[in-house]
């Protein structure tokens, strides 16, 4: 059977889980070849040599398992990242976070930043991709996220940059001076029914608590507390009215709240006035 064959052969078994189900065959198909786009179009025609292992992933990602736990991988600013199971995905939204951090940092001489909850690290890796003199430390509770984080850093030549630190939020982050605090925090409320494919992923880096804000309030407080002068967050869609009340008890001379690519409320940016 050729390559082109066998797509069309395993494609169908795709349709109840994407939109794209001869893409993603072709996706894992260059995976286990280790090949790219451009080879797979010069050989249609060839033979298919590695069908019975194409079968394996292509039963497990009917099962609704993410696609980027199968291949390893997940793109995210336009770079390429290593991803691994019980380990938050990359979301394709939180390139406008890492974007409005990045027009605050890029003014601020040598900028010293702290991350709280790095997962697989793609906001402390782009911004130190992006601004060349940043010291980052990056935290989070999951000695998991923590080791791939690091990956992720190695991979991309900036672990001089950021240091990490296993840390429940701001429990062992270092007693410093931050110009900014950077968050992409689980934010989901606890009873919240999740779609099939997200509960592969680790439920500690997605839901929030019994409302899903209370993880963000402690990041609002913690970041006062400890006169850090920029936030940036991800939230949730229906979370702006409840935390623009919250942040109006803090001494603040800016907020704003921005939408994400579905334009729904995804996030925001507050400038705290510290005595």
């Amino acid at each position: 059977m050729t390559i082109e064959q066998t797509i069309k052969k395993y494609a169908p078994l795709l349709k109840e889980v994407t939109h794209i189900p001869q893409k993603e065959v072709e996706i894992l198909l260059l995976f286990i070849l280790d090949k790219n786009p451009i080879w797979l179009h010069l050989n249609y025609k060839q033979e298919c040599t590695c069908e019975t292992e194409l079968a394996k992933l292509i039963k497990k990602r009917a099962t609704d398992f993410p696609l980027e736990y199968l291949t390893s991988r997940a793109s995210f600013y336009g770079e390429s990242f290593i991803v691994k199971e019980n380990v938050l995905i990359p979301r394709p939204e939180t390139e406008l976070l890492v974007e409005r951090a990045e027009l605050i940092l890029k003014d601020i001489k040598n900028p010293k930043v702290l991350e709280i909850g790095v997962g697989s690290g793609i906001i402390s890796v782009i911004l130190a991709k992006l601004i060349p003199n940043i010291q980052i430390i990056a935290v989070d509770i999951n000695d998991n996220a923590i080791n791939l984080a690091k990956l992720n850093a190695k991979k991309f030549d900036v672990e001089h940059q950021i240091t990490f630190i296993k840390s429940d939020l701001f429990e062992n982050v270092p007693d410093q001076h931050f110009d900014m605090c950077i968050s992409n925090p689980p934010y989901i409320q606890n009873d919240f029914k999740l779609p099939r494919n997200v509960k592969f992923e680790p439920s500690n880096a997605l839901f929030g608590g019994h409302e899903g804000d209370e993880l963000l309030k402690d990041i609002i407080d913690n970041t006062v507390k400890n006169k850090i002068k920029f936030l940036c967050c991800e939230m949730g869609f229906d979370q702006k009215n409840s935390l623009n009340k919250y942040i109006a008890k803090f001494n603040h001379t800016k907020l704003d709240f921005y939408k994400d690519y579905e334009k729904l409320d995804r996030g925001f940016v507050v400038e705290f006035k510290h005595e």
